[in-house]
């Protein structure tokens, strides 16, 4: 008897099914990153709008999401309207989220402490339509709740973002149960390199796609957010997919190379040492 996974019958019409899907999506738009990489690996060419999708943390301060939700701030200052995110907790940094191009005068914060106000919020924001994106923290996404949110966005176009947040351990088991986001984000911080000149270098974040349907899992070592929201890949990664070639630089005519101010151009101040040096 043949395994149906390997069906041919069954494969063609898991083919047909997602073809016809991505189609739906692409009436609707998605929101592309901006990573050929990333982009590509979606099969939407990017975020699909009006889906509920998740994210989670990793590391030693998973249990505040910084990372994650300058993740999800990024991709929703890069959307228009006003977001509204229903909050667990008190410890959200609105300058943080400025610094990434989501101002505060954009967001309407919800003080929803519980998964069982958080859920339903979110449900009735989604529905009514008219705003940029959905957020809510919530420790449990059970198969109902999340089947919920998601018709509720498709319904009215608007993205939700389902950030997970977890205070012991019982309520991380249930990130292993089942739910039906459209797709499942896993952000930790990523070792980043020593800056070239004293002070602080951007940080790097580790972007693991755990579920997209349409897409296989995948991972990206990305820099984090900048000042509108925009993720990029490292220069020094050997597979960065954008990376342009770097003009050589300038000879003098000993063949020896012309030096860079101090701010990384040239200018007046590169010809004015090389004049020195000549003379």
């Amino acid at each position: 008897m043949q395994h149906a996974g390997h069906n041919p019958a069954l494969s063609d019409l898991r083919r047909r099914i997602v073809s016809l899907d991505r189609s739906a999506r692409a009436k609707r738009g998605a929101l592309a990153f901006g990573i050929e990489a990333l982009d590509t690996h979606l099969p939407w060419g990017g975020l699909p709008l009006g889906t509920l999708h998740e994210f989670a943390e990793g590391g030693l301060e998973a249990e505040h999401v910084a990372a994650a939700t300058l993740f999800i701030g990024g991709c929703l200052a890069r959307l228009k309207g006003t977001i509204l995110w229903c909050l667990r907790g008190r410890d959200l940094f609105a300058p943080a989220l400025a610094g990434i191009g989501l101002h505060p005068d954009r967001v309407i914060y919800v003080e929803t402490w519980k998964d069982a106000e958080v859920l339903p919020a979110m449900e009735e924001a989604l529905r009514h339509g008219g705003l940029g994106g959905v957020v809510g923290e919530v420790a449990g996404l059970s198969l109902v709740a999340s089947r919920r949110l998601q018709l509720a966005a498709e319904s009215s176009g608007v993205p939700a973002f389902a950030l997970r947040r977890w205070r012991n351990d019982a309520e991380r088991a249930s990130a292993s149960e089942p739910n039906a986001a459209f797709t499942r984000w896993h952000i930790a911080p990523a070792p980043s390199p020593a800056p070239a000149v004293p002070g602080l270098s951007r940080a790097r974040w580790r972007v693991d796609l755990l579920r997209c349907r349409g897409a296989e899992p995948h991972s990206w070592v990305l820099e984090a957010c900048d000042a509108k929201g925009r993720l990029a890949l490292p220069a020094d990664l050997p597979d960065r997919s954008d990376r342009e070639a770097v003009p050589a630089a300038p000879r003098g005519d000993g063949g020896r190379p012309l030096p860079f101010a101090a701010d990384g151009h040239g200018g007046p101040r590169r010809v004015a040492a090389a004049r020195r040096r000549s003379g």
